[in-house]
């Protein structure tokens, strides 16, 4: 729910905690916006300031969070608005906002507001590093009540008083609070509950997996990811099939359905763990395996024969120029890339670009209401 961070080396004279009247600029990747405030001593220069809590176009007052003399740009809280966007509402959470809970990057605007600001951020990020205008559309998914209880678990903070708590953003401090509004009624705590197993139901499919393992906290999210994975790949009886950064084999298993006894899925994956419950997810396709180790790895070893299709699902960092170039190694037709981070995934497209593969098809789902984050699925198919 909250992000570690590195500590910064101080370069200059602080100026955290000064307060400037700004207006907002355009959304950012990150939860924030751009604003922009004058050097002192210059009659021209300006700093840019990543402003948490504001709209684009509002005129706030922003403060200083983060930020010395010789930084190319600080961090700071919208603290006071002067003109309000007629997007902005209340947040429903009182422990949202500036110096609370960082958990929730957009509490303070309308659901469809926050979609468009996440729609503007895939654009933005296709447009500045893959060289692409994407026509898309940050989509709601089923699961919400009206974008909070939906988060299934929870990486709480438990204060040595009691209770519960959450760490502010790009902090270690702890905000008590009496409960997370994006948590459902039943959310695992994963900080007590450990790596003990659990079942989860996928289109009736029963999938084991580690409580403190990988899966999707949106209860519409593993349908809706497989539902558009088999759309957009189409897989074909006796294709064989590559389900990279698989997990617990989630979409290895569909695939393997769809391919059949003659074809092949080969799903890897670097937790030891998450590949033992692959193995029981998939004991009942004869002709589905996995792979243990770093992706990167494993392809570098194994399986350096053709695969007809692919399945993406990397961490935030995205797959990377190394695993783009495996797998255009391996001549897949159609490449389903699934992105939780759109800049890793413009990075990675571009690649594919480069290497003859075009982006096909591009949708965007509101995996993360409340928050800036967006999941987004690509297709990518051989030029």
């Amino acid at each position: 729910m909250a992000r570690n961070t590195r500590q910064r080396q101080a370069r200059g004279a602080s100026h955290v905690g000064e307060r400037f009247t700004v207006t907002v600029g355009p959304i950012a990747h990150g939860g924030h916006c751009v604003a922009r405030i004058p050097v002192s001593g210059s009659a021209d220069e300006t700093r840019v300031v990543f402003v948490r809590h504001g709209l684009p176009g509002e005129e706030v007052v922003v403060e200083i969070t983060e930020g010395t003399e010789g930084d190319r740009f600080w961090r700071g809280d919208a603290v006071s608005i002067v003109t309000p966007s007629s997007d902005r509402v209340e947040a429903p959470c009182p422990y949202a906002g500036p110096g609370a809970c960082g958990g929730c990057d957009f509490q303070h605007v309308s659901l469809p507001a926050q979609r468009e600001l996440k729609t503007a951020v895939v654009r933005e990020q296709f447009r500045r590093l893959a060289k692409m205008d994407v026509d898309v559309e940050v989509e709601a998914v089923p699961g919400d009540v009206h974008g909070l209880a939906w988060r299934t678990r929870v990486d709480y903070v438990h204060p040595e008083g009691g209770g519960l708590g959450m760490r502010k953003h790009r902090s270690r401090s702890v905000i008590p609070i009496d409960a997370c509004l994006i948590a459902a009624p039943d959310a695992i705590d994963t900080s007590v509950s450990g790596s003990a197993p659990r079942i989860e139901s996928v289109h009736d499919r029963e999938f084991q997996v580690a409580t403190d393992g990988f899966w999707q906290v949106h209860p519409g999210a593993p349908s809706t990811l497989v539902d558009t994975v088999l759309d957009f790949l189409d897989p074909q009886a006796g294709e064989k099939a590559l389900d990279l950064y698989a997990g617990v084999g989630l979409f290895a298993r569909f695939l393997a359905e769809r391919v059949g006894e003659p074809g092949r899925v080969v799903a890897i994956e670097g937790n030891s763990l998450a590949c033992a419950h692959a193995r029981e997810n998939l004991a009942e396709h004869r002709r589905a395996s996995v792979g243990v180790g770093t992706v990167d790895r494993v392809l570098a070893t194994s399986y350096d024969e053709p695969f007809d299709l692919v399945v993406l699902d990397p961490p935030r960092e995205g797959a990377r120029r190394k695993v783009v170039l495996q797998i255009v190694d391996r001549a897949p037709r159609a490449v389903a890339y699934v992105a939780c981070d759109p800049a890793s995934l413009a990075r990675d497209v571009a690649t594919f670009a480069e290497a003859g593969y075009r982006l096909e098809r591009l949708r965007a789902f509101d995996l993360f209401p409340m928050t800036s984050h967006v999941e987004c699925v690509a297709l990518l198919v051989r030029d």
